[in-house]
């Protein structure tokens, strides 16, 4: 079946109806990721955390994806792109931007999924380095104390 020439179009200026198999090719392509779901719906975490999942709120239209990021980065790209990017209620604490995969560039996904890697990567860093133990020994008591601590106790 050949294309038509507006889908053509949409494929040459990089807009096109992408899904979340795009976003998890691109996700596949940095440190540390793992595809999963959660509720149901695919999800990209980094060391446990996730940095971007298809929105499985009521709220959010379909074919929508959730991308975490600072507020301020959100707050402007909503301002730049209000047919791309938006927020619903529900997402308002959270420091995420909901995205329209059929509206998004693909440069703009590519940029959008490595910068949520980032942000997250870094908080999982920054908490990392709070912890008690951090950088001990295998062995020590600082590191036998934090295994003690993960053990769920007998009851």
């Amino acid at each position: 079946m050949a294309k038509s020439p507006s889908s053509r179009r949409a494929l040459a200026d990089g807009r096109h109806g992408h899904t979340f198999a795009a976003v998890e090719a691109i996700g596949r392509t940095l440190p540390d990721v793992e595809a999963t779901t959660t509720w149901g719906k695919g999800t990209l975490k980094v060391r446990g955390r996730m940095f971007v999942c298809e929105a499985s709120h009521k709220s959010a239209e379909p074919n929508t994806l959730v991308v975490m990021m600072p507020f301020a980065d959100r707050d402007a790209l909503i301002e730049d792109d209000p047919d791309t990017y938006y927020l619903k209620e529900h997402y308002l604490n959270y420091p995420c931007v909901l995205v329209r995969l059929s509206r998004v560039r693909l440069d703009a996904l590519r940029d959008l999924v490595a910068g949520a890697h980032r942000f997250i990567s870094a908080q999982v860093q920054a908490r990392r380095r709070r912890s008690p133990g951090y950088g001990a020994t295998p062995g020590t008591a600082v590191a036998r104390g934090r295994a003690a601590a993960r053990k769920p106790r007998a009851g």
